[in-house]
């Protein structure tokens, strides 16, 4: 069980801890109580009504949020000439073919995000072990198999994140951070939170979102009305 330090469990006697907010009410208070000594990413985790462990109800997306992440993110682009050097003049940090493939079996995995052309995927996919459990598999659906390897790099460095319902039917993400203005943290939330609804599921039954909390990487969960948003789900 994870033990608490005393910063910790102060800011959780400041407010009622079953109290549910306003989301925009809920920025400003996880906004106050981010006061580690670094900026603290703003986190969201969404509760949903869905059985992950069914195919048909999976939930993954991505979305562009309009004020970044805040962070920087660093891209390996696994691409064959010409397209390695198209990677690199739009930003990635890293850009080959065979030699990463070497990099990665040896074990690295110094990136956030892997971006590659379909044409090097046969070999990429037979590293799946070392990335799939890191979250690194390049993926089609998420924009991250592309042979417009420019724009792909340009989105991720922008701020465009994915997301992916876990085996407990959590979607969570940071989306932010801490030092953002609030009505730029409000923004990117209600960004993610309307693709989520938007990714909802044709076979989900009853209620689609069980609860919505916001976090800083340091402070206790605020609990947040989903009807604040005020976004019709599908």
């Amino acid at each position: 069980m994870r033990k608490h330090g005393k910063r910790y469990k102060a800011l959780v006697k400041q407010y009622n801890q079953k109290e549910v907010f306003n989301y925009t009410d809920a920025v400003e208070l996880v906004k106050k109580n981010a006061t580690a000594k670094f900026d603290e990413s703003f986190e969201v985790a969404i509760k949903l009504g869905v059985d992950p462990r069914k195919a048909d109800q999976l939930v993954r997306g991505t979305v562009s949020l309009p004020h970044g992440t805040g962070k920087t993110v660093k891209v390996l682009v696994v691409a064959k000439s010409p397209k390695d050097k198209e990677a690199l003049d739009a930003g990635a940090d890293f850009a080959g073919f065979e030699e990463y493939l070497e990099k990665i079996k040896g074990g690295w995995t110094d990136i956030d995000v892997i971006i590659a052309t379909p044409d090097v995927m046969g070999e990429l996919g037979k590293l799946g072990r070392i990335l799939g459990p890191r979250g690194l598999m390049p993926n089609p659906k998420s924009g991250t198999v592309t042979f417009d390897i420019a724009q792909a790099v340009k989105d991720v460095k922008a701020g465009k994140i994915e997301y992916r319902v876990d085996k407990t039917g959590n979607v969570h993400a940071a989306v932010g951070k801490c030092s953002f203005d609030s009505a730029k943290l409000a923004e990117n939330v209600h960004v993610f939170f309307s693709s989520v609804l938007r990714a909802k599921p044709t076979t989900a039954k009853g209620k689609y979102v069980k609860s919505v909390f916001f976090s800083s990487t340091m402070s206790p969960g605020v609990a947040v009305s989903d009807q604040s948003f005020v976004v019709k789900e599908n």
